[in-house]
């Protein structure tokens, strides 16, 4: 055991942090950078280098955690390994902060004991620490773990921490996590919210345990494998939310023996096939497939359910016509009970907060294949707050019942193969604050009216065949100054050339009478005065 202890407290006390060719890189264990003009020292390899056997183990062959002080002077350490060494002591407290670069720390199979200290959360570059089977103690600290942001790798099993786990660990997004199978001891849980955990992997059978569960919801993990079939012993469940994961094939059938079900979000997954038309019976109130790969046309079924409240399918591959029966589902809203919900409105993620979704109705079919004409039965659902039919291969004419929509605040019809003019019918829609038209083959007046008016956006009309009036600063064919006709024309140019001889006649007279009067006193003299004078007698 002697030469190990002397390999181990060589390598850290002549390891520098620059060492020539000859030395320090050429050891076993011993990884240095490769730069040839100076090679630096990146990696120690240290693990095992004591083999003991608990009945030889003495006192005199300990090692401590003084090993620590040599190593905290090579700045350049990207990885450091010295596990399974029966190293006893605490961490240092001080000296971590010299190992920046530190990518992989493992310390696991070892004595140490103590808290994990404080400068341990400042090395932000590490990306591997593995403290498994020591004898470290407390409670974990509550802070701080929100800068090793980089791990995804965490391992602090086999040790004596004690209290709860801190919730900034559950934000380290790069650390799967499996959903603990002991969670189905909790046998009288009723509702169970692990989204955004990062958990990946299986669902635990031991999940079928809880049969009085209500409401599940794994959203925002990376669940790909199956989901149990026995699941559907879970006779209680009313929410269901598998949101955001890795999900793939068909919507499970088993989801049809969920008789109590109220609400389905399986979003934003992997989900290929149609649209289940044992799913169009089963009266589910709140209904979201959106972002996944589904096909096929939807059944008309499912717009007669008398309980269905929300309906998002947008960002699928539905195709065919939207089913003339589709304004009868007037009981749409949201309950408020399901927080905050984020949706997708003209490119960008808007929220709409939970206290207030209540007043919502929305239909999302955008970004499908959907085609033949918009049902005017869509005029029906008078409550409906958001329409959102965009990105499909809809055309015909728009339907003049869209503005008996009284509630309505944003319409969007866009990108379609829509023809005709927008309805006037639109003036009468006093709530609407967005409307979007654009990129379709639509022609003529844009209605105007008191909300109308404020619909200004160039860009919401953008790509049409020949859309006019004030909101986009063009006229209509009617509005634009009538050119003069051609005998107008004429008859302007024959005025012109009469004035224009009146004045040149003008002109000339006047010329002549002065020149007259002038010659006339230039040529013939005036009577003297005495013959002035006889006159005036003569008269009287």
């Amino acid at each position: 055991m002697s030469p190990a202890l002397n390999e181990l407290s060589n390598a850290t006390k002549e390891i520098d942090v620059e060492c020539p060719e000859h030395d320090c890189c050429n050891w076993d264990r011993v990884n240095c950078s490769s730069r040839f003009d100076s090679r630096t020292v990146i990696a120690l390899y240290l693990h095992n280098l004591v083999y003991w056997e608990l009945s030889e183990w003495s006192e005199s062959t300990v090692l401590t955690s003084t090993i620590f002080t040599p190593l905290f002077h090579i700045r350049s350490l990207t990885h450091l390994d010295i596990s399974s060494n029966g190293i006893k002591g605490e961490l240092p407290g001080n000296g971590w902060a010299n190992l920046s670069k530190l990518i992989h720390l493992d310390l696991q199979v070892n004595y140490f004991n103590g808290s994990i200290p404080s400068q341990l959360f400042h090395l932000r570059n590490l990306q591997y620490l593995d403290m498994c089977a020591n004898s470290f103690q407390g409670e974990l600290p509550g802070n701080n773990w929100a800068n090793l942001s980089k791990l995804v790798h965490l391992d602090l099993r086999r040790n004596s921490f004690n209290g709860s786990i801190p919730s900034q660990i559950f934000h380290l997004r790069n650390i799967p996590i499996k959903i603990p199978k002991e969670i189905g001891n909790m046998t009288k849980l009723q509702r169970l919210y692990l989204l955004g955990n990062n958990f990946f992997g299986e669902i635990p059978s031991s999940i079928l345990n809880l049969k009085e569960l209500e409401e599940l919801d794994l959203s925002y993990n990376k669940l790909s494998m199956e989901i149990p079939i026995d699941i559907c012993n879970l006779s209680n469940i009313t929410y269901l939310g598998l949101s955001n994961n890795n999900l793939i094939g068909e919507i499970p059938y088993w989801i049809s023996t969920l008789k109590t079900l109220m609400t389905l979000d399986l979003s934003q997954n992997q989900l290929e096939g149609m649209f289940p038309q044992w799913l169009a019976e089963m009266e589910v109130q709140y209904i979201v497939l959106s972002y996944n790969n589904l096909t096929g046309s939807l059944p008309p079924r499912l717009f007669d359910s008398q309980n269905l409240t929300a309906l998002k399918l947008s960002q699928n591959n539905f195709y065919g016509e939207l089913p003339n029966n589709i304004g009868n589902a007037k009981e749409l809203s949201f309950p408020t009970k399901f927080g905050d919900l984020i949706v997708n409105w003209k490119k960008s993620t808007q929220g709409l907060p939970s206290d207030n979704l209540l007043l919502y109705f929305f239909l999302d079919l955008s970004m499908n294949q959907l085609s033949g004409e918009i049902p005017t039965s869509l005029g029906s659902l008078k409550a409906l707050k958001i329409l959102n039919i965009s990105h499909n291969n809809l055309s015909g004419m728009v339907p003049a019942s869209l503005g008996d929509l009284e509630s309505l605040e944003g319409l969007d019809l866009s990108h379609n193969k829509l023809s005709g003019s927008i309805p006037q019918s639109f003036a009468k829609l006093q709530e609407l604050t967005i409307l979007d038209v654009s990129n379709n083959k639509l022609t003529g007046k844009i209605p105007i009216g008191r909300q109308m008016d404020t619909m200004n956006n160039p860009n919401f009309y953008a790509n049409n065949s020949g859309l006019c009036r004030m909101q986009i600063e063009v006229l209509c064919p009617e509005e634009l100054p009538v050119p003069p006709t051609k005998s107008a024309q004429v008859e302007i140019k024959e005025t012109w050339f009469s004035w224009q001889g009146v004045g040149i006649g003008y002109s000339i007279g006047f010329f002549l009478t002065v020149g007259s009067i002038y010659l006339n006193g230039y040529f013939f003299c005036a009577p003297p005065p005495n013959c002035r004078r006889q006159q005036r007698r003569s008269r009287v």
